[in-house]
């Protein structure tokens, strides 16, 4: 199975070197042929290897592939571990990566038109495009299949790397660089909480591989040290952990990076948002469950924010114009579902969520960038509606995706996210009530931002100028396939996963949960069906207050929205003061722009002037030319070539040698 394993890994790899370093003698064509075939293999690869673990229960894989150094008893390596949690994350990553190749080749066939014309930049912007989005699959699959800390600091900083790189694309336009920049220096936070985690696992079990702290874990669960006046050592490890796990997978307060990245081309936007980068903090806790069961002050750090990101930035989707944003909103709020299962120890639901979500959220951003192409790449949902008759094809699966996101009976979102608001509310760590408050008034403001958005741009009259109107239809097969093979998993996979994933343990020892903390076991022991669970479901308070969503949205931005077009506007009008808090995204970015932005600036302007300007400046590079210049000055008289000077200075000389022999 080595062999396989590192095909999956190598196979994207090698696409991208190609795409990358002979895109121009390939050209086009080739460029997206040789990348979407290496996904495509490790995507069948990986649904192979998934088949045996269901079917043939295919034992567990956990080896070294290469050693590359040995320091101080540590050991560096190249290693997999291939287990239920890691071959689920392979199968999704690969699959949604495989649909965004092929959906790129028809949303980036005009990519010439985003570049000034002569750009150099823009010059096989289209090989390159592909050979980074390659790059980000074989970065994500070495973070999920890593068996160490150090591969999985390789590959946590090498998908930040790519999407850098793929955010900041349009490398010609300022708001791209700004939100590329912005991504990277976000990241950098939390990476720093992250990597300052694997060194106090270095430091204190003296090991990188998963096993060995794994299997010492327990040991250390009562070890305190001194920071802050004493604090549990798995505590510290955890939450540091975590720390980058709130950067890649956008947490409050170090969310504001992932809505500006919608400035990178929609493909990116799914891959990012959907299975790959963002997902990345989400397995990584999951993967660490044996370390964060030993701390309950952890889970309830977790679980708090997770509960907090997912209501607060479902909010700010309500006023959200931008198609891409709106769907980017509705991404942090999600994410904070899963993190929130992870605090609540529901691990299996959170990776089952992000499966599911991984499916329609992919689903959502590339119907959104099949309407901006339609739009001739308008992305503002006031100056869209109507499309239904144009994009039948675009408007359905956008109606499978939403209607999977608010967690409709029977669709793969209800199965994930109600478990989710199930396990919070049995959990008793700190802050679960307030967290499972949160969730469930979530499930309303989730339906109300979906169906706004679905109501604006595919039904009411056509509010796009004539010339836009008259030029819209569906878009070409290679938009339009991904969008129908991401809408039957959907529909379909909560259906079939719920069971294996929920009751029936299938995860096994790939992730650990005390029997004190295990929030899904009420599931199991009253499990009856998948008819059963949803008929349970659609008697909750989340299940009636999605509907009453739904209902309002379809009553405002359906019914009332045909009388009266200004009905949107004039209600955020209404909201008055919220809506601008909501609008301002909560002062996060003026906050970022004046204390950290600004504030670091007047930390470089004083640097500069004291530092740069008055002490090398002025002290040491002019100051030793003065010091010279004065000196020079005072030499010179010494060296006037007249004989009384220095008759004078010999005998000057002399009584100061005569003063110094009498005195001493």
């Amino acid at each position: 199975m080595e062999n396989i394993y590192l095909t999956i890994v190598l196979a994207p790899l090698l696409g991208a070197i190609v795409a990358g370093f002979w895109g121009a003698k390939i050209g086009r064509a080739g460029a997206h042929w040789v990348t979407s075939s290496g996904v495509g293999i490790a995507c069948a690869l990986s649904l192979w290897v998934l088949s045996r673990f269901i079917w043939h229960d295919l034992p567990a894989f956990n080896d070294t592939i290469y050693i590359w150094m040995v320091a101080d008893g540590i050991q560096f390596e190249i290693g997999f571990l291939v287990d239920r949690l890691t071959v689920l994350m392979m199968a999704t990553v690969t699959f949604v990566s495989l649909m965004v190749h092929i959906y790129t080749i028809g949303y980036m066939a005009d990519d010439e038109h985003n570049w000034p014309h002569g750009s150099l930049a823009g010059k096989n912007s289209y090989q390159r495009f592909f050979s980074y989005i390659s790059l980000f699959t074989f970065s994500m699959l070495m973070l999920v299949m890593s068996n160490n800390f150090i591969q999985l600091f390789f590959g946590w900083e090498a998908v930040g790397l790519v999407s850098y790189l793929l955010i900041g694309f349009w490398a010609t336009r300022e708001s791209a660089v700004f939100a590329n920049l912005k991504a990277f220096l976000v990241n950098r936070v939390g990476d720093f909480g992250f990597i300052l985690g694997i060194a106090a696992i270095g430091m204190y079990f003296n090991s990188m591989d998963y096993a060995e702290v794994f299997a010492k874990a327990p040991e250390f669960a009562n070890t305190e040290i001194a920071v802050f006046g004493g604090v549990s050592l798995m505590t510290l490890i955890c939450i540091l952990l975590f720390i980058g796990a709130m950067g890649k997978s956008a947490q409050v307060p170090l969310h504001v990076w992932l809505p500006d990245s919608m400035e990178g081309p929609t493909p990116i936007s799914a891959l990012i948002h959907a299975a790959t980068m963002v997902t990345a903090g989400i397995f990584m806790v999951a993967r660490m469950s044996p370390l964060y069961e030993l701390s309950t002050t952890a889970l309830s750090f977790v679980l708090l924010i997770g509960a907090i990101t997912a209501f607060f930035m479902g909010l700010i989707g309500l006023v959200q114009n931008d198609i891409k944003r709106v769907v980017a909103y509705s991404t942090l709020s999600q994410l904070g579902y899963m993190v929130a299962a992870l605090g609540a120890s529901a691990y299996a639901a959170g990776i089952f969520h992000l499966m599911t979500h991984a499916f329609f959220k992919a689903l959502l951003f590339l119907a959104a960038g099949s309407v901006i192409i339609a739009m001739h790449h308008d992305q503002d949902i006031r100056n869209m509606g109507g499309l239904r008759r144009y994009m039948p094809i675009t408007w359905i699966t956008a109606l499978v995706g939403s209607l999977a996101l608010i967690a409709f009976p029977g669709f793969s979102g209800f199965f994930s996210k109600d478990a989710i608001i199930e396990a919070v509310g049995h959990a008793d760590v700190f802050g679960a009530g307030f967290a499972w408050l949160l969730l469930t008034i979530g499930a309303f403001i989730t339906a109300l931002y979906s169906f706004r958005m679905y109501f604006l741009v595919f039904h009411g009259k056509p509010r796009m100028d004539e010339h836009t109107q008259h030029h819209l239809h569906e878009t070409p097969w290679v938009v339009t396939v991904p969008l129908l093979a991401l809408a039957i998993p959907s529909i379909f996979i909560g259906w079939y996963a719920v069971e294996p994933l929920l009751v029936n343990n299938w995860f096994g020892n790939a992730i650990v949960v005390a029997h004190e903390h295990d929030t899904l076991h009420h599931l199991a022991n009253h499990w009856h069906g998948q008819v059963a669970f949803i008929q349970h479901g659609m008697h909750g308070l989340p299940f009636w207050l999605a509907m009453s969503g739904l209902i309002l949205a379809t009553i405002i931005w359906w019914g009332w929205h045909k009388v009266n077009p200004a009905i949107d506007g004039q209600l955020q009008q209404k909201a008055g003061p919220l809506a601008r808090v909501l609008d301002n995204k909560y002062g996060f970015d003026d906050f970022n722009q004046r204390v950290f932005a600004a504030g670091g600036r007047r930390i470089g302007q004083v640097f500069w002037n004291t530092g740069d300007q008055k002490i090398i400046d002025d002290t040491i590079v002019n100051g030793s030319a003065r010091a010279v210049s004065w000196t020079a000055e005072w030499m010179r008289w010494l060296q006037s070539g007249l004989l009384y000077h220095y008759a004078i200075a010999m005998i000057v000389g002399l009584v100061g040698l005569l003063t110094v022999y009498v005195a001493f």
